[in-house]
């Protein structure tokens, strides 16, 4: 199984697990939930494989290092 199989199986099976939670309620702004939930642990961890360098850590990302900056700074993630 490849990795973008492994992460895609991962929100899969959490977004199962919140809409049985959800127990009939109707959800919203789901997009969004999980954008933010998933972009501040991967911007973080991402961070620390490059060891705290935001133009490596950007590069990885494949964004531009002030969208890095940006993105740090709304989800309050220290540089």
């Amino acid at each position: 199984m490849s990795r973008n199989n492994e992460i895609q199986d991962a929100v899969r099976r959490s977004l199962e697990r919140y809409f049985k939670d959800m127990d009939g309620e109707q959800p919203t702004s789901i997009y969004d939930m999980v954008l933010k939930n998933v972009e501040k642990p991967m911007i973080e961890l991402v961070l620390g494989q490059a060891e705290g360098n935001q133009s490596l850590a950007a590069t990885m990302l494949g964004i531009n290092r002030n969208t890095l900056r940006k993105k740090m700074q709304q989800l309050r993630i220290k540089g």
